[in-house]
């Protein structure tokens, strides 16, 4: 089995529309880490399935998966969505215009989600997407559980780190946190997990 092969195909086979794949050129430019499009779908899928009209993303980047969820969304869905670059939020903003979401439809706010996610509202969403700096998973699930409804999906992007997670002989501290998240997560009787095979992996749980 040619497991490259395999994920590239799965990247490759359902196409990304012109908007998403400029805001992807935007992300890389601006030196920006945008999800592959299969996570891409993966969250547009979520969305949808949930009909989620109440989405929280810890990473706006230029936008890119803040596109695949709104493409998701009923239309009066909003998408609240934060980050610390101002530069990419810009594009992440250009973008979400050019695709013809009203302003209405997102929120976009520039700062520290740990400073943020304590002020949200318990149980507020339907969606939970931790996409921010991996040093800082572990400080936001205590956070994103709380704001996450029953019945809610909570989704880790990049829950692999690029394997390294899986590999025993990585003790660093990024890796280590990691591991424990998806510990809390995978080991608790309050969540139904999955860890989804795409790209550097994606844990996602419903919050029973």
């Amino acid at each position: 089995m040619d497991i490259a092969l395999m994920w590239d195909y799965t990247d490759e086979v359902i196409p990304e529309d012109e908007v998403i794949a400029a805001a992807r050129m935007d992300a890389i430019e601006l030196g920006a880490n945008p999800v592959s499009p299969s996570v891409g779908a993966t969250l547009r899928l979520l969305t949808a399935a949930l009909s989620a009209r109440s989405v929280f993303e810890v990473g706006t980047g230029a936008g890119v998966s803040g596109l695949y969820v709104l493409q998701g969304m009923p239309e009066n869905g909003v998408l609240t969505t934060i980050d610390s670059e101002g530069e990419s939020q810009q594009a992440a903003r250009a973008s979400f215009k050019c695709a013809g979401f009203p302003s209405s439809a997102t929120r976009v706010f520039n700062g520290r989600a740990l400073d943020m996610m304590p002020r949200m509202n318990a149980e507020a969403y339907d969606l939970v997407i931790l996409d921010g700096n991996p040093e800082e998973v572990p400080y936001y699930l205590p956070h994103a559980t709380r704001m996450l409804r029953p019945g809610g999906v909570l989704v880790i992007v990049h829950a692999m780190l690029r394997g390294q997670v899986a590999d025993p002989v990585r003790r660093d501290g990024v890796t280590v946190g990691m591991r424990e998240v998806i510990d809390v997560l995978t080991s608790s009787e309050g969540y139904f997990p999955c860890m989804l095979p795409c790209s550097d992996g994606v844990l996602a749980v419903v919050k029973r």
